[in-house]
């Protein structure tokens, strides 16, 4: 198991549809990593800017939208996923 340190998130992407409601498909070129994701793991604590611990505002299996560029891309036990600041998260969804 991989546990997150500080502020961190460990983040398992949701792919996206391939194919458009109208019927249309997008070829492997043309898709863009998805935004959208699930939360795996959270880190113990983030810290404000004095220094000071405060609650994290994610938790596991949280459905969470992140920038595009947001995070760095690893693989854990097979599985690509994600690791990220919790402030690269933009929101959650419901």
């Amino acid at each position: 198991m991989f546990t997150p340190l500080h502020d961190r998130v460990l983040v398992r992407r949701i792919e996206g549809d391939e194919k458009t409601k109208g019927g249309l498909i997008f070829p492997d070129t043309a898709k863009e990593k998805p935004s959208e994701g699930e939360i795996m793991a959270v880190g113990a604590v983030a810290r404000n800017d004095d220094g000071d611990r405060i609650a994290m505002d994610v938790k596991y299996g949280d459905r969470t939208l992140f920038g595009k560029w947001s995070g760095s891309d690893i693989k854990i036990d097979g599985e690509d996923l994600m690791i990220m600041k919790e402030s690269d998260i933009l929101g959650m969804l419901a």
